[in-house]
């Protein structure tokens, strides 16, 4: 082995070992193994600017395989990256150090992504190959030609997220995407035989990816290896065979040094088979200066790219700094002109209808239903093999990678990706919903076929718990309007969010108009407002969303007959009306001492607002199997069971 490679590349196996022996947690066996892969990849082939490292035409590296999160931060600190300095790794995994436990994604830190669950990097990943296949299609190769490298291992690849996302990348043939496999057949358990007998040649080319099979720790091979796909026709994997905490004498080869610092004294013994003489965190001044003189070439490559770049930025900027007021605005006129019945998700559509008209940075999609989901408009081109020029993504039954292709797509610039399916299959993609609102990316989930109102497919396609349990997750707008007027100002509020992703919660079945007059105002934007008022003074205040706003507005009409007089207040987003004033949320909650609520769904998260003396009309079991409306007869939700139960607890 070439003796200033093994230097260079030890300079990461020592910076993990030592800062995962301090914290006294952590991965180091990954770190140990790909050291030689990541060396070469960042001397050789990596284009980045560590000076920059928001230069758009970067490469991207993402380590799915985020349990070694230690190799990254090494990295970043090596090739000189000011986001992560060496207090930082010595205070891994520590509260308020930017090496986190697993890797989390900060802007402009080198940290491309948030990976920890497995598999997840894989999807991302292959949103970034997306994104910048779009912009290479539209803006041509001279301004657009950098890779996405993905690191993955064992377990990303038993994670059935791999496989739906590699299934998509082999289709569309995402020849600028490289996944380097860290084949070193351990995972926490023991040897992966214990669980996994893959024929990885096979499975690969099976999905119509390139597949080379090297020796990890010779640098020489991971060069060739890398040079050979830099003009592939489709996606790479390098499988890299390596030795799991490759270096040390007791644990190298082995589960235990997968998941546990390595120990003082088998360090010891490490240091001295490598021959590294130094001191924990010590790095040579010799090797430092060679790891930032690869950080630096990006800077010259940059320079000469911007020259192209600037006689582009305006048709680039046209396209990523759009405003989407005006067609919303107009939406708004047009819904007022034509008060039909009209289902959330065919409101949706019409939004997308007047959205998608002209070229844009949305980018939608569905998992296989976009008839149904309403995701599709006329004027989209869709995304195929040799044809990356479109903004609409046919995923597949692919729920999962669909979530985290469009988290990819979001991290690479600033186009906005949208992807539909039904939200009883929120629970296929919720890993990476929860992942868009940790990461603070404004995702758009576009989820129909919302309740039991969906009918007659039964309980294994009406959503009951899901509401409930999207609402839990922090920094995640679940919004479920009730009206077209409501579902064009939650679209608006969804393409408005800078840091938050957004669910839009949609019916089948139509609805009637709410909102009958046309106002400047985005009502949905306090995420609760009155709706209809029987008379000044009340004693009952009416909760509802979506759906069950219209039975909510019968319910609240046919109570004033009987002098019976409340508010009806429809509450399209639970987390918005939640960040409101307190004196708006009272005015709201506490104007009248009797408080109802009603939603086609779980009721325990309605339990805050309505406190312990209010009632709640919803479902707290599976659904059922019939036409919609005798469902919500069968479960109580009628004005005539609602009226009777209410009047007697006023």
């Amino acid at each position: 082995m070439n003796k200033q490679h093994n230097n260079l590349a030890n300079c990461i196996r020592f910076l993990s070992i030592d800062a995962i022996q301090k914290a006294n947690s952590g991965h180091p066996g990954m770190p140990m193994g790909m050291a030689n892969v990541a060396t070469v990849l960042f001397q050789n082939f990596l284009k980045f600017n560590p000076k920059n490292p928001n230069w758009i035409n970067r490469d991207r590296f993402i380590l799915s395989a985020g349990h070694g999160s230690m190799l990254l931060y090494s990295l970043l600190y090596l090739t000189g990256y000011k986001s992560v300095s060496l207090k930082d790794i010595k205070n891994f995994r520590q509260l308020k150090s930017i090496c986190a436990g697993h890797p989390e994604y900060h802007y402009g830190s080198g940290i491309e992504t948030t990976t920890g669950p497995l598999g997840q990097g894989i999807g991302n990943a292959v949103g970034f190959a997306i994104a910048q296949s779009i912009l290479d299609h539209k803006f041509g190769k001279k301004l657009f030609d950098h890779k996405t490298y993905v690191l993955a291992g064992d377990g990303c690849l038993m994670e059935g997220i791999s496989h739906e996302a590699m299934s998509l990348a082999g289709h569309l043939k995402l020849n600028n995407l490289v996944m380097l496999f860290d084949n070193n057949s351990i995972s926490i358990d023991g040897p992966t035989s214990l669980a996994v007998s893959d024929n990885f040649k096979k499975r690969f080319e099976s999905y119509g990816w390139n597949y080379l099979d090297i020796n990890g720790h010779d640098p020489l091979e991971i060069f060739k290896a890398l040079k050979k796909v830099q003009n592939a026709k489709k996606p790479s994997v390098i499988s890299c065979k390596t030795k799991i905490g490759f270096g040390s004498p007791n644990k190298s080869g082995k589960a235990s040094s997968h998941g546990s610092p390595l120990g003082i004294d088998e360090i010891d013994l490490v240091r001295k088979k490598l021959q590294w003489t130094h001191k924990p965190f010590i790095i040579p001044k010799n090797l430092l200066k060679e790891w930032r003189k690869i950080g630096e070439r990006g800077s010259a490559l940059e320079k000469k790219w911007n020259k192209n770049y600037l006689k582009n930025k305006n048709k680039i900027n046209k396209i990523f700094n759009q405003n989407f007021s005006k067609e919303l605005r107009l939406e708004k006129i047009k819904s007022i002109k034509e008060l039909i019945p009209l289902a959330t998700r065919k409101a949706s559509e019409k939004t997308l209808i007047r959205l998608t008209n002209k070229e844009n940075a949305l980018i939608g999609g569905s998992a296989d239903l976009a008839g149904s989901n309403n995701t599709k408009t006329k004027t989209q081109k869709i995304l195929e093999p040799e044809r990356l020029k479109g903004n609409y993504i046919h995923y597949g039954v692919r729920e999962h990678a669909m979530g985290a292709i469009m988290n990819g797509i979001k991290l690479h610039s600033k186009f906005i990706p949208y992807g539909g399916t039904f939200l009883i299959f929120s629970d296929y993609c919720r890993p990476a919903i929860r992942l868009s609102a940790l990461m603070q990316q404004p995702v758009i989930y576009v989820m129909t076929h919302d309740s039991i109102g969906l009918g007659e497919d039964g309980p294994t396609h009406q959503p009951i718990e899901q509401l409930s349990g999207l609402r839990a997750i922090p920094n995640l707008n679940v919004l479920r309007p009730g009206d077209r007027m409501e579902t064009i100002e939650c679209w608006e509020i969804a393409l408005k969010s800078k840091k938050t992703p957004s669910i839009l919660s949609l019916t089948r079945q139509n609805l009637q108009p709410i909102r009958k007059k046309y106002s400047n105002i985005n009502m949905c934007s306090f995420g609760a407002y009155e709706v209809l008022r029987t008379n000044k003074k009340i004693n009952l205040t009416i909760l509802a969303s979506g759906s069950e706003v219209n039975l909510a507005i019968e319910i609240s009409l046919k109570l004033a007959k009987d002098r019976l007089y409340s508010k009806v207040i429809s509450m399209p987003c639970f987390k918005i009306f939640d960040e409101q004033s307190k004196t708006y949320k009272e005015k709201i909650l506490r104007e009248s001492k009797n408080i109802i609520s009603i939603e086609a769904a779980s009721t325990d998260c309605w339990k805050k607002y309505i406190g312990t003396n209010g009632l709640s009309f919803g479902i707290d079991e599976f659904g059922k199997s019939a036409p919609y409306k005798e469902i919500y007869k069968h479960f109580g939700l009628t004005a005539k069971n609602i009226i009777n139960k209410t009047k007697k607890f006023i």
